[in-house]
């Protein structure tokens, strides 16, 4: 993703104010750019305000890795609704064709709080042009020095299963990988269709159609679940520098065409 302008603090909150009314689409925040998460499905979009999309993830530090439960993404191997709130986006679309085996739970107390077997989890990659140590939170992706960075989001969907033979999410984190000077994940997903590219921003469940997160991502959104195992999860929150024990919620979906920008 990239932050056209990081604003100080006080700023940010005076951005958010009372949103304002939009005809066909209810109580609605305007004059923001694009939003996310949205239907990488649809590529309609009407929101005129544009940026320059970052630059591959691959020529970027890695600054964090965080998942949500359910997708906040809908596409086309995560289409079944998971319901509305912070608990709610979207599930893989296989995840009713478990084993028992794929659904019971690990024996052991869960390291990783927030999932179980039969979970789907979105995973986010925070990608930063700013020169910096991967760590908690978005505030690792900038610095006083370089407030106002390009940062991208590599986005991957993963059904959870407790299966050590599904994919290890311990061969994506991040355990001081360098690569070409840069920090980097020690790998990234492949098999699960080309990433849908798209100008959007912040996520979270702190954010709706109604109040708009006024900051600037980059978007790479792979199409197709993968599973990956529970135990694997757990082995990672036992130690990160990102500091993650628990995943997060979902902003539901943004459909309003104003909100979206056109994906190219």
């Amino acid at each position: 993703m990239r932050i056209g302008t990081l604003l100080p603090a006080t700023a940010l909150v005076s951005l958010l104010a009372a949103p304002a009314l939009a005809d066909g689409h209810g109580e609605m925040c305007v004059g923001y750019g694009p939003q996310t998460p949205r239907d990488i499905s649809k590529v309609e979009g009407t929101n005129a305000r544009t940026f320059t999309l970052a630059p591959a993830s691959t020529q970027m530090n890695l600054c964090n890795i965080h998942t949500h439960t359910n997708a906040e993404h809908k596409g086309p191997g995560f289409s079944v609704s998971a319901g509305t709130g912070i608990n709610g986006g979207w599930r893989c679309n296989r995840h009713g064709e478990l084993s028992e085996a794929e659904k019971a739970m690990p024996e052991g107390e869960m390291a990783y709080a927030g999932v179980v077997p039969g979970d789907t989890i979105e995973v986010h990659w925070v990608h930063t042009s700013c020169d910096v140590q991967p760590g908690p939170g978005l505030g690792s992706c900038l610095t006083d020095a370089c407030a106002n960075p390009e940062l991208r989001v590599e986005t991957q969907v993963f059904l959870v299963v407790n299966d050590e033979n599904a994919l290890d999410f311990e061969d994506f984190a991040y355990d001081g990988h360098m690569a070409d000077g840069l920090h980097q994940p020690k790998s990234l997903p492949a098999n699960t269709g080309s990433p849908v590219v798209f100008a959007g921003s912040t996520t979270g469940p702190s954010y709706t159609q109604a109040k708009c997160s006024p900051l600037q991502v980059t978007w790479s959104v792979r199409p197709r679940c993968a599973k990956v195992d529970i135990n694997s999860l757990n082995r990672w929150a036992e130690d990160n520098v990102f500091g993650e024990t628990e995943s997060h919620g979902v902003r539901q979906l943004v459909t309003a065409p104003e909100l979206l920008s056109t994906i190219r």
